[in-house]
C-alpha cells in the first residue's frame, strides 16, 4: 500500500478510536477503582476529565475541519488530550487504554519536529501504567519505571524508524509509478504521432501512385497501342494497293494480328491500374497466382516461396510489392529471355523482402539509360514505388549471368 492509501485508515481511527478506548478505560478503571484505592475526590476528578475528553473529541474535529492537519491547533489539541490521559492514568493505571491513542495519532496530528516528543510523552504515561501507577514509590519502582520507560522509548524509536522507512519506500514507489505513467503517456503520444505520420505517408504514397500510374499508362499507350495502330494503318495501306489477293490477305492477317495484340495490351494496361489480384486474397496468394500465370504464358519454369510468418499487409504495401513483381517479371520476359525465374517473399519481423531472380541475359546496371518522359516503368519506377513507402530497391545483374531484384519495405499490417 502507498502512503496515500494508509492515510484515510489512520485518520478514521484518530477520529473514532478515542471514544472506544476511552470507554474501555472507563469500564476497567471503574471495576478496579476499589482495588487501586481511588478516593472519592479522585473519582470525581476522573469523571470530570472523562467528560472533558468526551467534549474534546467532537470539538477537535470542528476546530481542525478548516485548519492544517499538522498545524499549531492540531498540536495543541494533541498535547491537551495527552494531559487528560496522563492525569487519568495517574489516578488509575487502567486509563492507559485511553492514553495509548497518542501512539497512533502523533504522526497524523503533530508536525514532524514534535512527533518524537509526543511519542516520548505517551511512553511516559504508558510506563507509569505498566509499573502499577504514578508516582513510583521507592527506589525499586523508580528503577522499574526507568527500565520500562526505556523499553517503551526504544520500541517507539524502532517502530518510528520502520514507519519512516515504509513511508520513504511508499513515496519512492509512488514517484516511480508516476514516472512510469509519464513515460507511458509520452510513449503513447509518440505512437499516436507515428501513426499519424504513417497515415500521412500512405496518403502521399497513394497520391504519388496515382500520378505514376497516369504516367505509366501514357507510356504504355505510346509504346504499345500507338505503335500497334500505326502498324495496322500501314498494313491496311498496303492492302489498298496490293497487286493480288494473296498479298492483300497476307497483310490483312498481319493487321488482324496487330489488332489482337494491341487489344491485349490495352486490356493489360487497364487491368494494371488496380491490383485486382488483391481484392479477395492476400499478397502471398496474389504473387503465387501471378508468378504461375506468367510462367505458363511465357513458357518458363517458375518457383514461388514464402518464408517467415505471413502477415496481412496494408493494401498500399501489398499493391506496391505486387506491382514491383509484375514489372520485374515483365522485364524478364521482354529483355532477359529467362528460362527460369524464382520469386521469394520473406516476412522478417518489421520488414518484408521481395526477391525476383532470373537466369536471363542480364545487363550492366550502371549502363541502364535514364528514364525518359515517354519511357516505360522500368527499374527507376520500381525503385520509386519502394521509396514511396519508405522502402528500398536493389538490383544485381551482370551480362550473361541473370538478374536479381530485391525490394525491402517496412511491414505495415492491415489497418482494419
Amino acid at each position: 500500500m502507498t502512503n496515500a492509501e494508509w492515510t484515510p485508515l489512520r485518520v478514521g481511527f484518530a477520529d473514532w478510536g478515542p471514544y472506544g478506548l476511552l470507554a474501555v478505560g472507563v469500564l476497567t478503571a471503574a471495576g478496579s477503582a476499589h482495588v487501586v484505592g481511588m478516593s472519592r475526590g479522585e473519582l470525581y476528578l476522573s469523571a470530570v476529565l472523562v467528560a472533558a475528553a468526551l467534549v474534546l473529541e467532537p470539538g477537535r474535529r470542528r476546530i481542525l475541519r478548516h485548519r492544517p492537519p499538522r498545524g499549531r491547533a492540531a498540536a495543541f489539541l494533541y498535547f491537551l488530550r495527552w494531559s487528560f490521559g496522563f492525569v487519568l492514568t495517574w489516578l488509575n493505571p487502567f486509563f492507559a487504554f485511553y492514553a495509548v491513542i497518542g501512539y497512533y495519532t502523533a504522526t497524523v496530528q503533530l508536525p514532524r519536529r514534535l512527533v518524537v516528543p509526543g511519542l516520548c510523552l505517551t511512553a511516559v504515561t504508558m510506563a507509569g501504567s505498566e509499573i502499577g501507577g504514578m508516582p513510583p514509590h521507592g527506589l525499586t519502582l523508580w528503577t522499574g519505571f526507568v527500565v520500562v520507560l526505556g523499553a517503551n522509548i526504544g520500541l517507539v524509536a524502532l517502530f518510528t524508524r520502520y514507519a519512516d522507512q515504509e513511508q520513504s519506500r511508499a513515496l519512492a514507489q509512488a514517484e516511480t509509478i508516476a514516472e512510469l505513467e509519464r513515460t507511458n503517456t509520452a510513449l503513447q503520444q509518440a505512437l499516436d504521432e507515428n501513426a499519424a505520420l504513417h497515415a500521412q505517408l500512405l496518403v502521399q504514397a497513394r497520391e504519388a501512385g496515382v500520378a505514376d500510374e497516369r504516367r505509366r499508362l501514357a507510356a504504355e499507350i505510346h509504346d504499345t497501342l500507338a505503335q500497334g495502330l500505326t502498324g495496322i494503318i500501314a498494313q491496311l495501306q498496303v492492302v489498298a494497293n496490293a497487286p493480288d489477293l494473296t498479298t492483300a490477305r497476307t497483310h490483312l492477317e498481319r493487321a488482324s494480328a496487330l489488332a489482337r495484340h494491341s487489344l491485349g495490351e490495352a486490356r493489360r494496361s487497364v487491368h494494371n491500374l488496380a491490383p485486382v489480384e488483391l481484392e479477395d486474397t492476400g499478397l502471398p496468394e496474389a504473387l503465387k497466382s501471378t508468378v504461375a500465370a506468367w510462367g505458363e504464358r511465357i513458357g518458363a519454369r517458375t518457383d514461388f516461396t514464402v518464408t517467415g510468418t505471413a502477415e496481412h499487409l496494408h493494401e498500399e504495401v501489398s499493391a506496391t510489392l505486387l506491382r514491383i513483381a509484375q514489372e520485374a517479371l515483365s522485364n524478364a520476359a521482354r529483355h532477359a529471355r529467362a528460362a527460369r525465374v524464382g520469386v521469394t517473399l520473406s516476412f522478417l519481423g518489421d520488414e518484408v523482402i521481395l526477391d525476383i531472380r532470373d537466369d536471363g541475359a542480364g545487363f550492366d546496371p550502371a549502363a541502364v539509360p535514364a528514364r525518359t518522359r515517354a519511357g516505360g516503368f522500368g527499374l527507376a519506377g520500381m525503385r520509386a514505388r519502394a521509396e514511396r513507402i519508405a522502402g528500398t530497391l536493389a538490383v544485381e545483374s551482370e551480362p550473361g549471368h541473370g538478374t536479381a531484384v530485391s525490394a525491402r519495405v517496412p511491414l505495415v499490417r492491415h489497418d482494419r
